[in-house]
């Protein structure tokens, strides 16, 4: 009656994997753009995004660009996921923590890379003038609002 325990709760386990977000990810699609192939769509809060690989709401890798204006600030926020962020041009303030402190960010100048561990607040603000990042991750991905 054990080994019939034990194999049941083993085919359970398969069967919830294989329906679980690990089994059913996205395959990367081949892409090859080149900047002019870019098409810049407006977001709400006044900043620019591009998406170039797979998509952050479903499961699996996800990379997109995005571009801030200057003057903009982006408050402590979070994501559900690990991610791996570039600057791509301009110069960008980052920081940890869940106030936005002047004193808590870093200038990152383009080539300069920082991560977002799943959970981590962070914030960012373009002080000096327009910046493009590029963010890597493994979706699904969201953002909260730190309070």
């Amino acid at each position: 009656m054990t080994i019939r325990i034990r194999a049941a709760a083993l085919a359970a386990l398969i069967a919830a994997f294989a329906h679980s977000s690990l089994a059913q990810d996205a395959a990367l699609a081949p892409v090859r753009m080149a900047p002019d192939d870019l098409e810049w769509d407006a977001e709400a809060d006044g900043v620019f995004r591009v998406r170039i690989a797979g998509d952050n709401a479903t499961p699996g890798m996800y990379l997109y660009r995005v571009r801030f204006p200057q003057g903009f600030r982006n408050q402590p926020h979070f994501h559900p996921d690990d991610r791996t962020v570039t600057v791509i041009s301009g110069t960008l303030d980052m920081g940890y923590g869940d106030v936005f402190e002047e004193s808590a960010m870093r200038a990152l100048p383009p080539g300069s890379v920082w991560t977002e561990p799943a959970g981590e607040p962070h914030f960012v603000w373009a002080r000096t003038g327009d910046v493009v990042i590029q963010v890597i991750g493994v979706g699904p991905s969201g953002t909260t609002q730190v309070e």
